[in-house]
C-alpha cells in the first residue's frame, strides 16, 4: 500500500518553503491518492484550484506528516474528481468548479455550491470574461416515501446569525434527511487576496471568519514565514499562542451557554455570557481589541501585552477557575437539561475519522487530532497540556470536549503569563526575489486551519487558499440529524457551531 511518502516520490518534485513537500502528479498518481484517502490511509486537509492547476493537501496521520499533491496538466476534460472516490471532497470540488471553472471528471453532483448565478463574471479565480448563466432554481435532492413533507428554513433566520438554508424531509417530526445550501456570505476573500501585499493579506485573513480572527492571522502569518524561512522572535511566538488561547476560552465559553439556551435553559446562557464578556475585556485591556483582530501578522505581532494587562488576565483566570465548575455541576445535574443533550444529535466515529473532522466535533467522536499537539508548533511543544477525546458523538459529548478544553485553555493561559520571554515583537519581513511557497496548519477553536499561498517575486501574494475546519462539519451536521427530531436541529446545529462566513469565504 501506498503511503503519503510514496505518492509524493512518484510525483516531480518542486520548491516549497514549508516544512512540508509539494509534488506535481500526473493524472495516475492523483487517482491513487484519491483510492488511499477512500481506504482511512490518508486524511484530506484541503483541495483547491487555481486557473489551469488543483491542489491537495494531505495528512498521514501515523507518520505524522503533510504533503501537497498537485496536478498541472489538465485536458479539455478537466482532472478525475476525488468525490467519486472519497466524498468527503464533494463540495471542495463543486467549489473548485465554481472558482476556476475547472471540471471534475466524474463529479457525482454537478450542481453549483458557492456561485448563486448573482455573481457579476464567472469563475473569479479561473479565466475571466465568460458569458454569465442562465440562473436555475436549485433543485434540492428528493426524499421519497409515504408522509414525507418537507421544511425549509433560511436561509434568513429570525435570530442575528448568518444565512443559510436548511431543507429537511420529515416524517411527522422526525428528520428523514437535512440538506444545506451555504454559500450566501462569500466574499470573494481568495480573489481579494491575488495581488495584495502580506499587510493586506493579514487583515483579509483575520476577517475570513470573525470568530477566528486571531487563529485565520496567526495561520496565515505562519506560511507566510514559511515561505520565506523566517522565523518571528520568541516573545511573538508565545504572545500568538496566548491570543489564541483566549480565543479558544472566549468561544467555548459562549457555546456552553448558547447551546444549553437552546436547550430552554437560558441560566447558563446568561453565566456563561458573562464569563464571555470577561475575556473578551481582558483581551482588549490586554492587545486593545476585544477580539484582537490585526494583532498578529507576519514578522510577530504588532501589540506588546504589559504588566496591567498581563495582572487583567490572571484576574480572568481566577474568576473563571472560581465561577465555571458550579457551572459546569449546574449543567451535569439538570435532568431537564440532560434529557436534551444526552443522546441527541450523534455522529459516528467511522464517519468523523472520513471526514477528518477536527476541534470537539472529532474530538467528541473519538477522533483526537489536534495540530498543536500533533505538529507541535512552537510554543505549545514547551507547554503540557492534554487533548480531550470522548466517543459519544451526541451533543452532550461536545459539550464536554468544551468544558474540558476550557480548563486546558486556563492551564495554558497561566503557563504562557509564568514563561513569557523578553525581546522583540516583530520583526521585518525579508524581500522576496523570486517566487515562493508556504503552507500552515494551526488549531483554532473548532478546529484545524489551513493556509497555502504563493508570494510573487517583489513579495505580493500570487495566490492563497484558506480553508475553514467548517468545510468537513457543515456534511456531518447532515448526518447527526438524521432520526432525531425537528425541534432539536437548532441544538444540533449549535453544538457544531460550524462558520458561515469561514465555510462561504
Amino acid at each position: 500500500m501506498l503511503t503519503l511518502s510514496d505518492i509524493l516520490e512518484k510525483g516531480r518534485s518542486v520548491p516549497h518553503h514549508a516544512p512540508w513537500l509539494r509534488a506535481v502528479a500526473d493524472a495516475d498518481i492523483w487517482t491513487s491518492a484519491a483510492h488511499a484517502l477512500s481506504e482511512g490511509r490518508l486524511s484530506l486537509l484541503g483541495l483547491w484550484g487555481a486557473a489551469s492547476a488543483v491542489h491537495m493537501a494531505l495528512l498521514d496521520e501515523p507518520a505524522g506528516m503533510i504533503g501537497v499533491l498537485s496536478l498541472e496538466e489538465l485536458d479539455s476534460a478537466g482532472y478525475p474528481s476525488v468525490a467519486q472516490l472519497h466524498p468527503p471532497a464533494l463540495r471542495l470540488e463543486r467549489a473548485i468548479r465554481d472558482l476556476t471553472g475547472l471540471e471534475p471528471r466524474g463529479l457525482p453532483d454537478s450542481r453549483p455550491w458557492l456561485d448563486h448565478g448573482r455573481w457579476d463574471l464567472r469563475h473569479p479565480l479561473g479565466a475571466r470574461g465568460a458569458a454569465l448563466p442562465q440562473v436555475s432554481p436549485y433543485a434540492f435532492l428528493r426524499a421519497e416515501g409515504e408522509g414525507l413533507h418537507q421544511i425549509p428554513v433560511g436561509p434568513v433566520h429570525a435570530g442575528i446569525i448568518e444565512p443559510g438554508h436548511f431543507r429537511f424531509s420529515a416524517n411527522g417530526e422526525t428528520v428523514v434527511r437535512l440538506e444545506e445550501r451555504l454559500g450566501y456570505v462569500h466574499k470573494g476573500i481568495e480573489a481579494l487576496m491575488a495581488g495584495a501585499d502580506l499587510a493586506r493579506g493579514a487583515q483579509l485573513a483575520g476577517r475570513v471568519s470573525g470568530d477566528s480572527t486571531v487563529a485565520y492571522a496567526y495561520a496565515f502569518s505562519q506560511a507566510v514565514e514559511a515561505a520565506l524561512g523566517f522565523v518571528a522572535p520568541p516573545r511573538a511566538i508565545w504572545l500568538r499562542a496566548l491570543m489564541a488561547e483566549l480565543e479558544r476560552l472566549a468561544n467555548h465559553l459562549g457555546d456552553i451557554g448558547a447551546i444549553c439556551n437552546d436547550a430552554a435553559f437560558p441560566l447558563m446562557l446568561a453565566h456563561c455570557g458573562v464569563l464571555r464578556e470577561r475575556a473578551l475585556r481582558a483581551a482588549d485591556t490586554a492587545f486593545g481589541h476585544r477580539l484582537m483582530r490585526d494583532r498578529i501578522v507576519p514578522g510577530g505581532v504588532t501589540t506588546d501585552v504589559n504588566d496591567n494587562g498581563a495582572a487583567g488576565l490572571r484576574s480572568l483566570l481566577a474568576e473563571i477557575r472560581r465561577r465555571f465548575p458550579p457551572l459546569v455541576e449546574l449543567y451535569d445535574n439538570t435532568t431537564s437539561l440532560q434529557d436534551r443533550t444526552v443522546g441527541t444529535g450523534r455522529l459516528s466515529a467511522e464517519l468523523a475519522r472520513e471526514y477528518g473532522a477536527g476541534g470537539y466535533v472529532g474530538r467528541a467522536s473519538g477522533r483526537g487530532f489536534d495540530a498543536r499537539r500533533v505538529l507541535r508548533y512552537p510554543p505549545y511543544d514547551n507547554l503540557a497540556f492534554d487533548v480531550p477525546v470522548l466517543n459519544d458523538g451526541d451533543v452532550n459529548a461536545r459539550v464536554w470536549i468544551r468544558i474540558r478544553e476550557v480548563e486546558q485553555s486556563l492551564s495554558l493561559v497561566e503557563q504562557i503569563l509564568d514563561r513569557l520571554p523578553t525581546g522583540q515583537i516583530l520583526n521585518a519581513i525579508p524581500s522576496v526575489d523570486e517566487r515562493r511557497e508556504g503552507m500552515a496548519l494551526v488549531e483554532g477553536f473548532r478546529g484545524d486551519i489551513l493556509v497555502w499561498l504563493r508570494l510573487a517575486p517583489g513579495g505580493r501574494i500570487e495566490r492563497c487558499h484558506l480553508r475553514d475546519p467548517s468545510w468537513f462539519q457543515w456534511p456531518l451536521l447532515e448526518a447527526a440529524i438524521e432520526g432525531n427530531i425537528v425541534a432539536d436541529f437548532p441544538l444540533c446545529n449549535k453544538s457544531f457551531n460550524c462558520s458561515y462566513s469561514g465555510h462561504d469565504l
